[in-house]
């Protein structure tokens, strides 16, 4: 019998791309939900870098200065929708007021230059990734997806969501669903 996610509340929650799942752009993709609904859903991919970006130079290309101290932090492909747009996924201690969208009890989700001007000078969030671009999906379409057994779906835990080694981000999801990636069929089945 197939889940009915309909009802359920994936906000806050990731995908895990399933071996055969048809699009090169989501192969092995980890996906962070940001927002689920009836009208659709937004995620940003955060295991996958944007081969040919890097935080300082999108700081130039914004005419920020940023401080000699700060840390960089990695750009990814967040998504193929908008990929000329940022979207920065961050700790819940940071809220840029009517700004940041809150997603459960420990991530938000900003969109604006204010966070990156924020991280340039140090006073952003602890943990936080720059994503161009985001995964968007129709009313109705990522729940066809997953029955049609194109993504699983598990907790997010910030130290996989923020970890520095993306390669090991979607086996590290599958892990923590007691999931061997070996083990895994492209062919999805229903009893």
């Amino acid at each position: 019998m197939v889940a009915d996610t309909d009802s359920v509340d994936l906000n806050g929650k990731l995908l895990i791309a399933m071996p055969g799942m048809g699009d090169p752009r989501f192969d092995h993709s980890v996906i962070f939900l940001c927002s689920h609904s009836t009208e659709g859903a937004m995620g940003l991919i955060i295991n996958k870098p944007a081969p040919d970006l890097k935080f300082k130079d999108l700081l130039a290309q914004l005419n920020i200065e940023p401080d000699p101290e700060v840390r960089p932090i990695k750009v990814h492909f967040g998504g193929p929708v908008e990929y000329g747009r940022g979207f920065v996924l961050h700790s819940s201690d940071y809220n840029e007021n009517n700004s940041t969208l809150t997603v459960g009890s420990e991530y938000g989700m900003t969109g604006t230059l204010d966070i990156l001007e924020d991280i340039s000078q140090g006073a952003g969030p602890t943990r936080s990734l720059l994503a161009m671009g985001y995964a968007g999906w129709g009313p109705g379409q990522l729940e066809d997806e997953i029955a049609a057994n194109g993504w699983l779906i598990c907790d997010a835990i910030q130290d996989l969501v923020f970890g520095e080694d993306n390669n090991a981000k979607w086996q590290g999801a599958l892990e923590s669903m007691g999931i061997n990636p070996l083990v895994l069929s492209a062919d999805g089945g229903r009893a």
